[in-house]
């Protein structure tokens, strides 16, 4: 009966998530390839998705180790950016000094275009992996640093007061009243920083790239090959698209209790 129960689940979990996803995508495609054909647009002013999968197929693995190295950067850049992010909304939440003096620097630093920053950077830490990873770590830690905060603050008084009552440290509190509660707004900093990392990969990579599918763009785009551009930019956003439900399972995993989980699952 388990099993079967399991099997119902499962498939009503793909009738309702996966299967409206894939036949939007796939609607999308065949629009897009019908305009092509209808239209008679060449493939240097638009290619179908025929010419591009071509195009793709020609060299996978010239496609595929751009994709890695650009993969590569977006990930340490996040987890970068989630370690100095976390880190710093702890110190902005135990004391008022740090409250005041990071936030202004932070908010002085992502006032700034990271397009600025990258020429600078590259004068620093050389052409290599390094400024991209930086690049893309600077664009993502504000939003992780501003939810996180909000999480953190967002802890009922009368549990803390409850918590204090019962004699428990500064540091037990951080672990097991406001780092849990402050767990929803990190991951919701989380998916939205995944695509700002990704993001900021392809600037370090237009700015200063000799790989990479940033690097893959701006050389198409110096040739007018627009299908090898259009190549790089469906698989950028399907690592991005990726990158952004991993997140979301593992958040479903990790915080099963909290009330939008649980609404996601009864369907709303």
């Amino acid at each position: 009966m388990a099993s079967v129960a399991i099997a119902r689940r499962r498939r009503s979990r793909f009738l309702t998530d996966i299967l409206p996803v894939i036949l939007v995508l796939g609607s999308v495609v065949a629009i897009w390839q019908a305009v092509v054909m209808i239209f008679r647009i060449p493939p240097f002013l638009l290619p179908s998705p025929v010419v591009v999968a071509t195009e793709f197929m020609s060299s996978p693995a010239f496609y595929l180790s751009n994709t890695a190295f650009t993969l590569t950067t977006t990930v340490t850049g996040f987890l970068f950016a989630l370690v100095v992010g976390v880190a710093l909304a702890l110190l902005i939440v135990s004391s008022r000094i740090f409250d005041r003096v990071l936030f202004t620097l932070l908010s002085a630093l992502h006032s700034v275009p990271k397009v600025a920053l990258a020429p600078l950077l590259v004068i620093y830490l050389g052409t290599g992996m390094t400024q991209k990873v930086v690049i893309a770590a600077m664009i993502a830690v504000f939003t992780i640093v501003i939810n996180t905060v909000v999480g953190l603050r967002s802890v009922d008084p009368e549990v803390l007061n409850m918590a204090y009552s019962k004699r428990a440290s500064r540091l037990t509190i951080l672990l097991k009243v406001r780092l849990p509660q402050a767990l929803p707004n990190l991951f919701g900093a989380l998916k939205a920083a995944t695509t700002f990392t990704l993001i900021g990969a392809i600037v370090g990579e237009f700015v200063a790239g000799e790989q990479g599918l940033g690097y893959v763009i701006l050389t198409a785009q110096g040739a007018f090959d627009t299908p090898r551009a259009f190549v790089a930019v469906v698989i950028l956003g399907m690592v991005g698209t990726s990158l952004f439900h991993l997140l979301a399972f593992i958040e479903r995993k990790v915080i099963p209790w909290h009330v939008s989980i649980r609404s996601e699952r009864r369907g709303r």
